[in-house]
């Protein structure tokens, strides 16, 4: 088939047609791995897709999450970009939540759900204290925790907004893992995913903003299971997680260097909280199979092809990756469609759709080749490109 170029041109794709079977990991895996997934939109619903609630189709939504849960992979539900902030308000990602923890307790894996907690269902124009976001984030942590859920400490755009202190943050984290009756996830997420969390932990200074995190790591290690860091920083990432207290993972959300961060250094390595994991899911998956049974080979072998596809996805903008996320599960034939709340559909181009088409077929992730190449030609004629 003839697909686009960011050059203006067409050239001629030819697939490789060898794609991966998902299935569940044969052993035991050594690294957590949460995927954070996405919400399919209902384009049949009476709606307006720029004003109020999304509509959801509950039904496609939960299949594309039993799909990751039938691959051994664990779920980060009603996550940030994933979700939250942009189309999805927490009214859905409550009744998303609510319907994603009664499936997993239903589903044989009894897989692992972590679900983010934050403050979005109070306008950041009244959260002008740090009271107010206190209250805010306990409204959320108590629907998650009565749900059976594990929680997740979302960053809030809040706290930049009142210009927080390391000293507010250090107050308000204390007293939101004490209330938490389990072992919670931090959650660092830069502003190359979302702007408004730009010098979050009370500093821009990146030296400033780790002794604020790893001071209350240590003082809450206990209560903590691990951070996710998404600052797309390699190294970075390799130092922070070498400081973290025994027993407290470091999760990454590094979604260009993932494979390299979860393999580790020989003596430190990173769990998983990905966006990216929700798009090559039986790569992963088997990838971690194979780390499991050190093969590394295999587990290179499998991942190296997806770093290409993932920069592509979380290119910047990077807070848009979630339509290339969406965009692969409808090639995979997981739902019907790939509208999106808030029609997030359009923050990416045509020739972009046109590589991560290319870059996942070179990873083995159009899983149903001949479905993948009749839909992407009817995107591309929806476009007025022939192929």
């Amino acid at each position: 088939m003839k697909l686009p170029t960011s050059t203006g041109t067409l050239e001629d794709y030819t697939l490789q047609s060898d794609p991966l079977t998902p299935r569940a990991p044969k052993v035991p895996l050594t690294r957590t791995a949460f995927a954070a997934a996405h919400i399919v939109s209902d384009p049949m619903a009476e709606w307006d897709p720029w004003v109020g609630r999304p509509a959801v189709d509950w039904d496609a939504t939960l299949r594309f999450r039993e799909t990751l849960w039938d691959q051994g992979l664990g779920l980060a539900e009603a996550m940030d970009t994933a979700q939250r902030g942009m189309g999805v308000d927490w009214e859905t990602a409550q009744e998303l939540i609510i319907r994603t923890m009664r499936a997993a307790k239903a589903h044989p894996a009894k897989p692992r759900v972590a679900c983010g907690a934050g403050t979005d269902h109070v306008s950041v124009e009244e959260l002008t204290t740090p009271d107010a976001i206190r209250a805010a984030y306990l409204t959320q942590m108590e629907t998650i925790e009565a749900e059976g859920g594990q929680l997740i400490l979302m960053a809030t755009r809040a706290l930049p907004v009142i210009g927080a202190s390391p000293d507010t943050y250090a107050y308000l984290y204390d007293d939101l893992i004490a209330q938490a009756s389990a072992p919670v996830i931090l959650h660092w997420l830069g502003p190359m995913f979302d702007p408004a969390l730009t010098g979050y932990w009370g500093a821009s200074d990146i030296a400033a903003a780790n002794a604020t995190v790893l001071d209350l790591i240590t003082r809450n290690a206990a209560k903590i299971d691990g951070i996710k860091i998404s600052l797309l920083d390699q190294s970075h990432e390799e130092a922070f997680r070498a400081q973290l207290p025994k027993g407290v993972r470091l999760y990454t959300g590094d979604d260009f260097n993932y494979a390299e961060l979860m393999i580790g250094d020989g003596t430190h390595y990173s769990h998983a909280l990905l966006g990216i994991f929700a798009a090559i899911a039986p790569a992963a998956a088997q990838a971690l199979e194979a780390l499991a049974r050190n093969d590394t080979q295999t587990y290179h072998a499998l991942l190296a092809p997806t770093v290409p596809l993932s920069r592509e996805i979380f290119k910047a903008p990077t807070q848009f990756y979630k339509a290339g996320i969406a965009f692969l599960a409808w090639l995979n034939g997981h739902q019907p469609h790939f509208i999106m709340p808030a029609g997030f559909q359009s923050a990416r181009e045509i020739t972009h759709y046109a590589q991560v088409f290319r870059l996942a077929d070179q990873a083995r992730l159009l899983i149903n080749p001949d479905i993948a190449t009749h839909r992407m030609s009817h995107l591309l004629a929806l476009h007025g490109i022939d192929a």
